[in-house]
């Protein structure tokens, strides 16, 4: 009888192992990202966003900075270098925040805003609901919904605010990389 106790044992311990070896979706997610560091890509917008102060103007996305638990991806709209989406990841979750910088380097007053997925997300797929850090920063804000699509041939950043119709999406092309853009406002310096 203890023999077969002992069998068991050592299937359930053979399984558990095997179950920690298989990968979360969202390191899969963190580690395909990561292999565009140091790239840089041309956004568009759909037709049905019609923002003026994006209208006509180049977007860009740089996968700047890569290291373990952090990656920084400047977002440029024209020559407007303040966006930097900041993704970090901690037991598996990954949190999206938004860096703002004005041109002399320093913070704007919004800054630093976004949201912790809840769960390991998909592979593809990770999802930002507003924290508390950002509905304290920015009341109107505390229902925002952002995430991030990414494959082979397209990365998206996505907004959905509440009592919005449509969201804000931005698609940037993964399979034309371009001339790497300045650095962004604020690069090195302390938050």
């Amino acid at each position: 009888m203890i023999k077969k106790y002992l069998q068991l044992g050592f299937i359930l311990i053979g399984c558990s192992s095997l179950f920690a070896q298989i990968e979360k979706p969202s390191e899969i997610f963190w580690n395909n990202l990561k292999k565009h560091c140091g790239k840089a890509y041309e956004g568009k917008l759909p037709e049905h966003i019609t923002r003026d102060d994006f209208a006509g103007k180049k977007l860009t996305m740089h996968v700047k900075s890569c290291s373990v638990n952090e990656i920084k991806i400047p977002f440029n709209v024209g020559d407007n270098y303040s966006r930097t989406w900041i993704l970090t990841k901690k037991d598996g979750i990954i949190t999206l925040k938004h860096d703002h910088r004005h041109d002399n380097g320093t913070s704007e007053t919004i800054t630093f805003y976004g949201g912790t997925n809840t769960n390991y997300g998909f592979k593809d797929f990770q999802m930002f609901p507003a924290d508390q850090a950002t509905a304290t920063l920015i009341d109107y804000a505390s229902t925002n919904i952002w995430w991030i699509t990414l494959d082979d041939k397209t990365f998206s950043y996505n907004l959905q605010k509440a009592g919005s119709k449509t969201p804000f999406n931005v698609y940037f092309d993964l399979t034309k990389e371009i001339e790497t853009p300045p650095a962004p406002w604020g690069w090195g310096t302390p938050r």
